[in-house]
């Protein structure tokens, strides 16, 4: 068994216009599934026998314990999988879910950075500050308190060996530039205050609920 591309719950044009359905395509097609077959390929590979079988999430978490001769290749698609399994699902069309967090991911929200509007200030400063390729994420800690931190590249907060910050997830931005340059070219902010109009508090506060039950988010990570 190896793993498949899921699918996105949306069309692509439907989270127009903040971002268009071309970008959408082409990250879903060509960049997701390029680490999901280098994933692949790495797993079935000669030195990938201590990787079958493992959930996407183990990988993630144990990436540090990968062979030496696929470890890099390991860490940047399995990382690329996860992420963009979770980016898709933490998004949906405008109008179709919560417009803000509410309940008990507001009140933490409130707790963590006195406010929903001071979180989302340190989020844009994250994800615009994040030098290159990478992700900005709002996590949870072992004492179940949010923080905002960054990674490079396709790392995740799931992999406590790699990242500065480790935690559980719960509201993550790609900010590769592949996630927004053919609609605002080296706009970054201008894409960051957009994504806002399309983030799924709903998604985001469920995870936030299997986050303080001890659980990374759980996505659905399909199998061929």
């Amino acid at each position: 068994m190896s793993f498949a591309l899921p699918a996105i719950s949306y069309d692509y044009t439907a989270l127009e216009p903040y971002i268009d359905a071309m970008t959408m395509q082409i990250h879903h097609t060509k960049h997701h599934g390029t680490y999901v077959n280098n994933l692949n390929g790495a797993i079935q590979g000669e030195h990938g026998g201590s990787l079958k079988g493992l959930s996407l999430e183990a990988i993630c978490r144990n990436v540090h314990s990968a062979p030496d001769a696929i470890r890099a290749t390991v860490r940047n698609n399995g990382g690329g999988h996860w992420n963009h399994t979770f980016f898709w699902t933490i998004m949906a069309p405008s109008g179709t879910s919560s417009s803000a967090p509410n309940g008990a991911l507001k009140g933490a929200i409130e707790s963590s950075f006195g406010s929903v509007d001071a979180f989302k200030e340190q989020f844009n400063k994250a994800a615009a500050g994040r030098f290159g390729s990478g992700w900005a994420w709002l996590c949870m800690d072992q004492s179940k308190k949010l923080f905002i931190t960054s990674t490079p590249n396709q790392d995740n907060p799931l992999m406590a060996n790699v990242a500065d910050q480790p935690g559980l997830p719960i509201l993550g931005l790609d900010v590769w530039e592949h996630a927004y340059y053919l609609k605002y070219q080296n706009r970054r902010p201008e894409y960051i205050a957009a994504w806002w109009n399309v983030v799924n508090w709903d998604s985001v506060a469920k995870y936030y609920d299997e986050a303080t039950s001890g659980k990374a988010p759980v996505l659905e990570v399909p199998l061929q």
